[in-house]
């Protein structure tokens, strides 16, 4: 529907919230086709649902104004980072306004003395680290994508260095949220601990934008390493490599990232990024301190490695070196959809005990390799954490229906391992059938805590708590 017709149409609630907000944001606010096309996916598989109209706010003040007015009118309000996330939470499947964080990017206050800063919620993690590199500090929460901060806060961010330094869960001190009725909150703080009240802040991490609205983090931050090592390693079987890794984590070396790929995702990345790595399994591996530090580190992850039939370990501190390597394997995802163009990337990201990895993604691989379907594996395998992507074709019924019956087979082995079904994806529109199975009754208590702080469902409203009954 045109602006102009939205405008003309003042009996319907959407159009009265365009009407009402217009004034203020002129061409702040977008209704144009294409504008809305491109807030209405991310980079999931999941089909494209256009919100009726986008917003820019500039501040916790604006998109406040926003939501009382959507509040006014239960017109939903579907909160926009970078569009990174992977299962379809930013589609407006009942329609409603998008709200798009990107111009709230300050670098708020940065407090080196304390080890912490707060920003405004658009801002990514690479522009955050970018403008923190003088204070010699950084955030480490690294998923991969340039997430924003509150993309990455409402999907429950982890990412490669969280082995190490934790998942943006560890990392967080407090939040500024505009909640479902216009409320401006702010929980948590700059103290390292307190006991006060409900810990709303660790509420609203995870929320995936169906409680409130992040405007501002409070964040952890940490001092850049005197040395930085990278290094990899082949193995001629996904299960020594994953024995390497076992070893390491119960040998309490404080590895800073340790990541697995198969050898299709090898040969993936070996096409996509122009590397020459070995196409067999291989760990990509990071060590952080100081030199004498990283050198121990990479010794004695050598030798393990050796052990466990390991080859050709290399390791380097070059920058040049480690910034290829970690391109390489921030690009996988890209890498993987480049082996079958077309395809769209079905994810999954399933997170088990660490003693429980091995076996879980033995019959995982298995299972796979009796399907027709291409699955390059890749994960943070350090937290036990993996994940596969499954190459699809959304037209075609038998191929997705194969991708999710593997899917299916995959988080039933991580659930009867102990594990999850979303080590850091979130649940969104893809994993919503999983939860009950993972959380049986506490489901209805996270039904009551949606019921309380969004009677009228318009935040993110289809996302994450599967319909009831």
């Amino acid at each position: 529907m045109s602006k102009s017709n939205l405008l003309s149409a003042p009996a319907s609630p959407v159009g009265e919230v365009i009407a009402a907000l217009t004034p203020h944001f002129g061409e702040r606010l977008s209704t144009a086709p294409a504008m809305r096309e491109q807030h209405g996916h991310d980079e999931s598989w999941h089909e494209t649902a256009p919100p009726d109209a986008v917003v820019f706010p500039q501040s916790t003040e604006e998109v406040a104004r926003i939501v009382r007015t959507c509040a006014a009118h239960r017109v939903p309000v579907i909160p926009f980072g970078a569009g990174t996330s992977l299962e379809g939470h930013v589609a407006a499947i009942h329609g409603g306004i998008a709200i798009d964080m990107s111009r709230m990017t300050a670098l708020k206050r940065v407090s080196p003395e304390d080890l912490d800063c707060t920003v405004e919620a658009g801002i990514t993690r690479k522009q955050l680290n970018a403008q923190l590199r003088d204070t010699g500090l950084f955030m480490p929460v690294d998923p991969g994508a340039d997430a924003s901060i509150g993309g990455m806060v409402s999907t429950r961010a982890s990412g490669t260095n969280a082995v190490r330094y934790g998942t943006i869960r560890e990392n967080v001190l407090g939040l500024t949220v505009v909640l479902a009725d216009g409320t401006v909150a702010h929980t948590g703080g700059r103290a390292r601990k307190s006991a006060a009240g409900y810990d709303l802040t660790h509420l609203l991490i995870g929320a995936e934008g169906t409680l409130g609205v992040v405007t501002e983090v409070t964040l952890r931050l940490h001092g850049i390493p005197e040395e930085i090592g990278a290094a990899t390693c082949s193995f001629a079987g996904v299960d020594q490599a994953v024995a390497t890794v076992i070893e390491t984590i119960q040998s309490g070396i404080p590895v800073a990232r340790i990541e697995l790929l198969d050898d299709v995702m090898v040969r993936a990345c070996n096409a996509y990024s122009g590397l020459s790595l070995p196409e067999q399994p291989m760990l990509f591996l990071e060590f952080h301190g100081t030199a004498a530090g990283v050198a121990e580190q990479s010794d004695r992850v050598a030798a393990l490695a050796e052990a466990n039939g390991g080859s050709g370990f290399a390791w380097s501190t070059r920058p040049e070196d480690r910034s290829r390597l970690w391109e390489a394997r921030h690009n996988a995802y890209y890498a993987a959809l480049a082996l079958e163009p077309g395809k769209k990337g079905f994810t999954t990201d399933v997170c088990v005990p660490v003693s429980r990895l091995a076996d879980v993604i033995a019959a995982t691989r298995a299972d796979i390799a009796a399907t027709s379907l291409t699955a390059p594996l890749v994960g943070h395998v350090g937290d036990g954490n993996f994940h596969l992507i499954l190459l699809v074709d959304p037209e075609d019924d038998a191929n997705m229906a194969e991708a999710m019956a593997a899917h299916d087979r995959l988080v039933t082995r991580a659930l009867d391992a102990g594990g999850t079904c979303t080590g850091e994806h979130g649940i969104g529109l893809g994993k919503q059938h999983y939860l009950a199975r993972e959380h049986g009754d506490a489901l209805g208590a996270m039904r009551a805590v949606k019921q309380a702080l969004d009677p009228h469902d318009i935040m993110n409203p289809g996302k994450m708590l599967p319909p009831a009954g």
